[in-house]
């Protein structure tokens, strides 16, 4: 890992996020991005999502495992680079399992099609304001006004994993 306050500027990002855009690239080299929900957990460079395999998106991380997961917060953004596997793990399964996943899969845990989607995540970057919004929004039209940028309106960092 590296630097703690890095880590932490991750995991802020991502204890606010429910939704992570997954891009993967298809079968026709064109990528793709679909909306997952993202499994509620403390980050130690690994996102997961829950997947029924077979699917498309598992195709294509079985083909092409280098992936992108966005995330938007209101508070900050990330941009996660990295590997995806297809995990079938019960222990892991029952471990992160929810009623959110529940919802997906039509016989449930014991649905035969239940699989992680593994991220380990190698490059991050990071966007994040800790103003509200509508002091970054002055900010946004001070400059606007004046011809300059906007200052200081967010903390930003790539991170190495």
């Amino acid at each position: 890992m590296t630097d703690t306050n890095d880590i932490k500027r991750i995991s802020e990002v991502l204890d606010k996020g429910r939704i992570g855009i997954l891009t993967t690239q298809g079968s026709s080299q064109h990528l793709v991005s679909r909306p997952l929900a993202i499994v509620d957990r403390e980050f130690d460079g690994k996102v997961y999502f829950f997947t029924p395999d077979p699917s498309p998106k598992v195709d294509d991380v079985r083909a092409h495992p280098q992936v992108n997961v966005a995330v938007e917060t209101g508070k900050g953004y990330l941009s996660l680079s990295g590997k995806a596997t297809v995990v079938k793990d019960a222990e892991l399964i029952d471990e992160l399992w929810t009623t959110g996943a529940e919802a997906w899969f039509d016989q449930g845990r014991d649905d035969p099609t239940v699989a992680l989607l593994e991220v380990d995540v190698e490059t991050a970057e990071y966007w994040v304001s800790n103003e509200p919004k509508a002091v970054t929004l002055l900010k946004y039209a001070k400059a606007a006004i004046t011809g300059g940028h906007p200052e200081n309106v967010a903390d930003t960092g790539t991170v190495r994993l």
